[in-house]
């Protein structure tokens, strides 16, 4: 078997690397020689991304968090606040783990950066429960045994809570028969249909509907 020749000269990321040097000394007037053109290949300036001072209000509490604006509402939960309660599953807003509550409406933190929600209301699992009392979502899980590890779990209460509300106040689904009718009973069809953004990898879902249902019955 021939010996493998060993390789000469320069490499091709060298050659790139110099020559991004060499034009950045052109472009700024200094002299090119090859010491420089090292120097400036060898320390990559780096530019830090400045943070986005952000006021808000989360659990009926005002928090003040520094962040980049890019970040995430749900990494600046569980990263910032240390509220882990809302979970990253697939972080593309298609599993519904992520779920909370802002101005009362349901919607996937992953896809929603923290700079957007600057005086809104926000409500994560963590603020569900008032004054040591579950709130009847939780109760009917919890009766209903309506989890298995518990992932998806938080944003399934969130979506079923804001999902009660939109079905009292008449929104219909894509199943509902007449879209112009009173609000619509919630058939185990209408529940099925209404909480299809949020999965459960344990297919807990016969007892999240019966779960859901009695907590619709009981309000």
């Amino acid at each position: 078997m021939p010996e493998k020749q060993k390789e000469t000269g320069p490499t091709r990321r060298a050659l790139l690397e110099g020559g991004a040097a060499t034009t950045m000394l052109l472009v700024a007037g200094l002299p090119v020689g090859r010491s420089a053109v090292a120097a400036v290949a060898a320390e990559p300036t780096v530019t830090p991304m400045p943070t986005l001072p952000v006021l808000l209000n989360i659990n009926a509490r005002n928090i003040a968090v520094e962040v980049d604006p890019r970040t995430t509402l749900l990494d600046t939960l569980r990263n910032h606040l240390g509220l882990t309660g809302s979970k990253k599953g697939c972080d593309h807003g298609q599993c519904g783990a992520c779920t909370v509550l802002v101005n009362g409406r349901r919607i996937n933190a992953c896809l929603s950066l923290a700079a957007m929600h600057e005086g809104d209301e926000i409500t994560t699992i963590e603020g569900l429960a008032a004054g040591g009392e579950l709130h009847p979502v939780q109760a009917a899980f919890i009766e209903h045994d309506g989890f298995q590890c518990g992932y998806c779990t938080p944003g399934q209460i969130c979506s079923a809570v804001a999902m009660l509300r939109e079905a009292k106040d008449g929104w219909p689904s894509h199943v509902s028969a007449d879209v112009g009718a009173a609000p619509a009973a919630l058939t185990d069809t209408e529940i099925r249909e209404r909480m299809s953004g949020n999965l459960c990898r344990c297919a807990a879902y016969p007892n999240i509907i019966a779960a859901i249902r009695d907590a619709a019955e009981r309000s």
